[in-house]
Parts: structure tokens; sequence; C-alpha cells
């Protein structure tokens, strides 16, 4: 169900989306059941079967799908790709908005936003944070950098796809923020896997130890905001008071982890990261501080 039907455009505004993987095909199927024309284009043509099959309009070439609309959305592997198709229709980039869903570095996305501005376009960096089944519910959010002004100007069409967020007018905010959270999130993924693994040598089965897993990953948010009117507060003003947990105490656990892991043949390479945060937060004299105190092992050197 399109939890945000009600807020599209009247007349209804033309989209182009170009790029038709599973999220493509989820942001057309969006904007076809909100009434969009929506016309398409994809490398493999036969991936529009299904959209066109909605509703929407192939385009036989990435020319004419830029030209149908005034608002074009790009959902690619990466920024890269976005060249490799339009570098050659770039005079009729003018005028039109970029919206590029696609994932790559902060560093990237700022060059395209000059190349689209060198060609007369104005572009939005998107940061899509939900998987494709969840595009067009309430579950699902968008991060967006770029001007304000240009986000306003597509609210209702964007509003669609997910809830939009405005970082900034910086082009890479959209793009460090979804990094961000995927840096989490993966990280999150492997250390299941890695302990799901672990338990696996005493021949506990994925079923048996991904639900008692998964309360601990749950419970990670609440234990973060817990003693806080506003998580990460503390760790802004540079303060770590050590009353709750300390480096020494966690680094001493990130040791045993370590221990265990190597005795049982596993991979290394995640918990030999993570105990190397908190020896380093103990050299440098800080093991006596809370964890957060490994974030200066972390950051770039000043």
């Amino acid at each position: 169900m399109n939890a945000h039907k009600d807020r599209s455009t009247s007349p209804a505004t033309p989209v182009s989306v170009i790029g038709l993987g599973p999220m493509g095909r989820a942001i057309a199927h969006t904007l076809l059941t909100a009434g969009h024309p929506v016309t398409v284009w994809n490398r493999t043509a036969g991936r529009a079967d299904g959209v066109v099959g909605a509703g929407a309009t192939h385009a036989p070439t990435p020319r004419e799908a830029v030209e149908a609309s005034e608002l074009v959305l790009l959902s690619l592997t990466d920024y890269q790709a976005m060249y490799d198709i339009l570098d050659d229709v770039t005079e009729a980039l003018a005028g039109r908005t970029l919206v590029n869903l696609s994932s790559d570095t902060p560093d990237r996305t700022r060059e395209a936003a000059a190349w689209a501005a060198r060609h007369g376009a104005a572009f939005l960096t998107g940061g899509v944070m939900a998987p494709a089944p969840m595009i067009g519910t309430n579950a699902a959010h968008i991060y967006y950098s770029g001007p304000g002004e240009l986000l306003e100007k597509h609210r209702d069409v964007l509003t669609l796809l997910g809830t939009p967020k405005h970082l900034g007018e910086e082009p890479g905010l959209a793009q460090l923020m979804y990094q961000a959270q995927l840096a989490v999130f993966l990280t999150t993924l492997s250390g299941l896997m890695h302990a799901t693994a672990m338990l696996g040598t005493a021949g506990l089965k994925a079923r048996e130890a991904l639900p008692e897993l998964l309360s601990s990953a749950d419970s990670i948010g609440d234990m973060l905001r817990a003693g806080e009117e506003h998580p990460g507060a503390a760790l802004d003003a540079g303060e770590h008071p050590g009353h709750l947990s300390t480096v020494t105490m966690m680094g001493a656990t990130s040791d045993h982890i370590v221990d265990t892991s190597t005795a049982l043949g596993l991979d290394l390479a995640l918990p030999t990261a993570v105990q190397g945060h908190y020896r380093r937060a103990i050299e440098n004299g800080h093991g006596s501080d809370n964890w957060t105190r490994i974030i200066d092992s972390i950051r770039p050197p000043h």
C-alpha cells in the first residue's frame, strides 16, 4: 500500500526513471500508482517489461528518457554509471532536475553536482534508507542534500517514495549520511554472522542462535539512549564518563572474543579490528574512560 498516495501533485508531474534494478522498479511502480506519467530506461531493456505493463512508457534511448520529463530520477549501481549513460546526451540536461539515488562516495557526489551544473541541470543527492519493498510506505525515508528550494519544488513527488529529510545544501551530505548508516548496518550484519558462526561450532543452528543474538542487537539503541536526553551530547562535548563501562573493561571483552575466535578457527578480521580500537585507547591513557573514547582512534589524526 502506498502510504503517500494522496500527496501527488495535480496535474500529475511527468517523471523519468533511469535504472531499473529492484529499487528503480519499486520507484517507478510507486509513481505510477500515484498517477504520475513515468518514462523509464534501462541498459537491459527486458527489465522494463513489468513497469511498462503497469503503465510506464519505455524510452528506447537515454536521450528520450531525459527529454520526456523535467524531473529525472537515477537509480544506478554508482555515479560512474550516470556518466556512462548520460555523457553522450548532456545537451539534453539543461533546465532539468537530476535526483541521483545511487550509492557512491561523498567526493564523487560533489563532482557529479558540479558536472550537472556545467550542463545546466539542477542536482539533488539522495540516500535511500529503505529496501525496495518498503518504497512508498511510511517506513521509508530518504536523505537529500543540495539546494533546499529544489527539494521543495519536487517535494510532492519525492515524498511519494519516502519521507524526505534534507540535510543541507552541500551535495555530499546525503551520501555521507547514507554511508554512515550503512557502516552501522553492515558492521552489525557482520557481527551477527560472526556470532552465529561462533555458536555454530558448538552445534547450535542459526534458527536457535539468531533469536538470541537479535535481542542483543535490538537492545543497543536502548542502551545508548539510557540516561541521555540527547544521545551523543556527551560525545560532542568530549566527555567520556566511565561510571558504567570503561575502555579497559570493554577491551578485555574484545580480547576474549579474539581468543575464542582464534581457538575456533574463525576469521579474525572483524574481532581484531574492534580489539584495535580499545587497545589504542588504552595505549593513549584512556582505560578508565567510557567506551565511547574509542572514537579518538577512529577519527583522522589532528
